[in-house]
């Protein structure tokens, strides 16, 4: 898979008793208890902890391994990495963000998934292909494994929809941009629009930067070239970031004021009924039901069609996170059981229904509650259409360049026209920095 060269069958067979017998796996001992950083996925880091702790609890019962938890929240665990990183004091287990994988392998901090890890933890043909390529650089044995899924999708306001007569959710970027048209309204008569067709999270630094990749993806494009190199500025990726802007610069199907919010205050506008569609991950899903909001559907992000020269039907990047085991860990073993655990058809069902995201085994698969309605949806999304975001130990400064590169341009898109050239100056500027950026670390 990816070429990371994982053998199988007799030879794991084979080998499994002979580096078992060297220690390589580590010893459990007597006193088997390990720690596991786990992301904070539910509303609250209390429910996180009553949601985990069943499936921790079922792991010691079941192997006698003990498990301190810690959940932590999104906005602290990057610091709380690196803090282990530096002092060499971290836990076993920890969850990741996906995207932060090749960044991490650079460290050497972690421990390397060969032959025997994945063995130990299932093999890595368990995995969906898509997920699994975001693990780290290609044709390296990765450091971690997938663990929860995520897909962007279009979510749209069903009772919208049948008030306009629209019967089906828009397939093309043409048909998105008419129906958006359709469903941007002046409903109280003051002259300015109160229902907007679609709402985004502007000043959302993360999801800027990965619908550049998507439609950058979409128009033929790439954000690096084959040696490396950034190509933000090359035509298809000014066209892709250009599409993306001119939903509020030129079509004005998109709040002005949406150029200053993030992504969460776009999903509560489309659950406030202020927008007719939002453009939204997987989670979306608990929170849209927590907002007490049901009036909506899911669809694929809408593609073009034509297909520009070299452009691909991608409809999101591979979002999720991974786990991973830290590598000066003093119970390898423990640890390659409890990622086993979680990884597990049962619990990975059992998890991703929980916390509203996809499984990322391909026997989860089998449970209708990942194959119909609107996580099948995701589910189809990820599988079939998704690509791995660049896997370079760079992605923090990529997407931070990038990001806030278009959170200018939707600040002018806010008052005013925006350009080709005002596009490609933003993108060869951010271009230009992230260029810098490699050099000071080779």
């Amino acid at each position: 898979m990816r070429g990371r060269g994982f053998l199988a069958g007799a030879l794991v067979l084979a080998l499994g008793a002979t580096l078992t017998g060297c220690g390589v796996l580590g010893s459990s001992g007597e006193d088997k208890r390990i720690t596991y950083w786990a992301t904070n996925m539910a509303p609250t880091v209390e429910e996180d902890e009553q949601i985990l702790g069943r499936h921790l609890k079922d792991f010691t019962e079941r192997t006698g391994i003990e498990v301190d938890l810690e959940v932590i929240p999104w906005s602290d665990l990057w610091d709380r990495i690196q803090q282990a990183i530096s002092s060499g004091n971290g836990p076993d287990v920890l969850n990741i963000g996906n995207t932060w994988s090749t960044s991490l392998y650079e460290t050497g901090a972690f421990l390397t998934l060969g032959l025997l890890e994945m063995e130990a933890i299932g093999g890595a043909e368990k995995f969906l292909p898509s997920s699994m390529a975001a693990t780290g650089p290609r044709y390296e044995d990765p450091i971690a494994v997938p663990l929860y899924g995520q897909a962007y999708g279009l979510y749209y306001n069903t009772r919208m929809f049948a008030e306009a007569g629209i019967e089906e959710p828009p397939a093309t970027w043409d048909e998105f941009i008419d129906v958006a048209q359709k469903l941007t309204k002046d409903t109280d008569g003051d002259g300015t629009p109160d229902q907007w067709g679609i709402t985004l999270g502007g000043a959302d630094v993360g999801v800027n930067s990965h619908f550049a990749f998507i439609l950058g993806r979409q128009h033929g494009g790439s954000l690096f070239g084959d040696d490396g190199s950034p190509q933000f500025d090359s035509e298809p990726q000014v066209d892709a970031v250009k599409r993306y802007i001119d939903l509020m610069a030129e079509h004005r199907v998109v709040d002005p004021a949406d150029a200053v919010i993030q992504n969460f205050d776009s999903n509560q506008a489309f659950a406030d009924g202020r927008a007719a569609m939002t453009i939204a991950q997987t989670n979306t899903l608990g929170a849209l039901e927590s907002a007490g909001f049901s009036d909506f559907a899911v669809a694929p992000v809408p593609v073009l069609d034509p297909r520009p020269q070299g452009g691909l039907d991608i409809q999101t990047m591979v979002a999720g996170v991974n786990v991973t085991v830290f590598g000066n860990t003093d119970d390898r073993r423990s640890s390659l059981q409890l990622v086993e655990h979680l990884t597990s058809r049962v619990v990975q069902t059992e998890l991703n229904k929980e916390y509203g995201t996809l499984p990322v085994t391909l026997d989860s698969y089998v449970d209708p509650a990942f194959t119909e309605g609107d996580l099948g949806v995701f589910g189809t999304i990820l599988r079939d259409f998704a690509e791995p975001f660049p896997q370079i130990p760079e992605t923090g400064r990529m997407e931070e360049l990038i990001g806030n590169a278009m959170v200018e341009l939707w600040a002018e898109a806010a008052s005013g026209e925006v350009t080709e050239e005002d596009v490609r100056q933003a993108m060869e500027a951010a271009g230009t920095e992230m260029a810098a950026s490699a050099g000071a670390t080779d």
